[in-house]
């Protein structure tokens, strides 16, 4: 899957699940009852112990099925780890320009965290493909995103942080061309999680 078929996917969709977990055996329980539940896209984030070598195996154990990125990275050798490992996308909680530049230049979408509205233009300026708005909730939520996507209506913004399963479809009328989702999602025994992703992309559709 090029670039452009996993930016096109995202936006589909609508939501990325952020999976930050205290082992890879329970991040590996969560990925499988959130894709039972419809939703094929994850972010794995580097907080996950040995992250990078579980992208690796899910990756390949899902090849045909999900589509993985890597969350939470912060440099760029990183970010070259997590591509040689399987990231189809590329999260970071902020703007670094080796990280974009690297992306950019391997054809892998890349989507840094900025807030203000200066940080979000300077990082799209740069190249981002999309901006991570991190954490939304802090700043004004919904109402706050709205506001920056009637200024950047070119920007493809992804709010992320105080994101919720009551909220998450207000974020996306606002103006989101996705979501990212924490622990409202992937939290609780497998089945509680499944059933949240289904109502989830049922509210979605």
């Amino acid at each position: 899957m090029n670039k452009s078929e996993v930016l096109e996917e995202i936006g589909k969709l609508g939501i990325i699940p952020v999976i930050r977990t205290k082992s890879a055996e329970e991040a590996r329980t969560v990925i499988k009852a959130i894709i039972k539940g419809g939703i094929n896209i994850l972010e794995i984030t580097m907080t996950i112990p040995n992250a990078v070598e579980l992208i690796e195996k899910i990756s390949q154990e899902l090849k045909d099925t999900a589509i993985i990125g890597a969350g939470t990275v912060l440099d760029v050798e990183t970010a070259q780890k997590c591509v040689e490992a399987g990231a189809k996308f590329i999260v970071s909680p902020i703007f670094d320009v080796k990280i974009v530049s690297f992306c950019n230049r391997s054809s892998i979408p890349v989507m840094p965290g900025a807030l203000t509205p200066t940080e979000i233009f300077n990082a799209w300026q740069k190249g981002a493909d999309l901006v991570k708005v991190f954490p939304v909730s802090v700043i004004g939520g919904v109402l706050y995103l709205k506001a920056i996507k009637s200024v950047f209506p070119q920007i493809m913004l992804i709010p992320t942080g105080g994101v919720n399963l009551e909220n998450a479809v207000d974020f996306l009328q606002a103006g989101a061309v996705a979501v990212g989702i924490g622990s409202e999602l992937t939290t609780g025994k497998p089945s509680v999680i499944t059933k949240q992703a289904e109502n989830l992309c049922r509210q979605l559709k």
